[in-house]
């Protein structure tokens, strides 16, 4: 099995339900921030890592998201009749994605600094992680409610409790999805397991991102982008 991730998971299969009438018609990921999809601008970043395959799921409106991908080279993955959550959706790929390590991502933010894939890769380290998950310090969380998901050590491990703010990108083992029962489950489960194992491994990521949630999140996001651009 490789130790390096040459491949992309892209998560565009939920509902968006907090947009409310902005995703009636349209996924959420293809909203746009700046005149641009939330999806191009998450497969924008993932170009300099040069990834072999790079896969995006779907399910609401399922059939906008492979029309918007036609003719990119990026393969979709239809979760149907029910939509499988991140980890039943990141096993499900699995035949798609090959074996070995993968970058897994949502796909409705907007990040200002790094790119957070090519940081994640320089700081993969496959010898004692079994995965690294991207975070951010709560100031720096734009959008986002809440007391933070994970405590950092010294040494990058991770527990959970208040403190940084996962970002929806990691890297990310998948062998262990094999031993998880349930069709439909959160990457959570499989966390749990490496936490137990001390395998569980955390990035703090030095710029700022803005959580794609709700219609105030796209507005953050579009005031995060105009800074971009100036």
């Amino acid at each position: 099995m490789r130790d390096t991730p040459n491949a992309v998971m892209l998560f565009a299969a939920g509902f968006g339900t907090r947009m409310g009438e902005l995703t009636r018609d349209i996924p959420k990921p293809l909203l746009q921030v700046g005149g641009k999809s939330l999806l191009d601008r998450t497969l924008e970043l993932t170009t300099s890592i040069a990834a072999e395959r790079t896969i995006v799921n779907a399910h609401y409106h399922h059939q906008k998201v492979a029309k918007h991908l036609e003719g990119t080279g990026v393969q979709v993955s239809i979760e149907l009749p029910d939509v499988l959550e991140t980890g039943g959706g990141l096993r499900n790929a699995l035949p798609l994605l090959g074996n070995g390590p993968v970058f897994t991502s949502n796909t409705d933010a907007v990040w200002q600094g790094p790119n957070p894939f090519e940081m994640l890769l320089e700081a993969w380290q496959p010898d004692h992680m079994d995965a690294l998950l991207l975070c951010l310090p709560k100031e720096n969380a734009i959008g986002h409610k809440g007391a933070g998901d994970f405590i950092l050590n010294e040494a990058g491990q991770i527990k959970r409790g208040p403190g940084v703010v996962y970002s929806g990108v990691q890297i990310l083992k998948t062998d262990g999805l094999a031993d998880i029962a349930e069709t439909s489950f959160s990457l959570n489960v499989l966390w749990d397991n490496m936490l137990a194992s001390g395998r569980l491994y955390g990035l703090t990521y030095p710029g700022k991102w803005c959580d794609v949630g709700s219609p105030e999140g796209l507005r953050l996001a579009e005031d995060l982008v105009e800074t971009n651009d100036v």
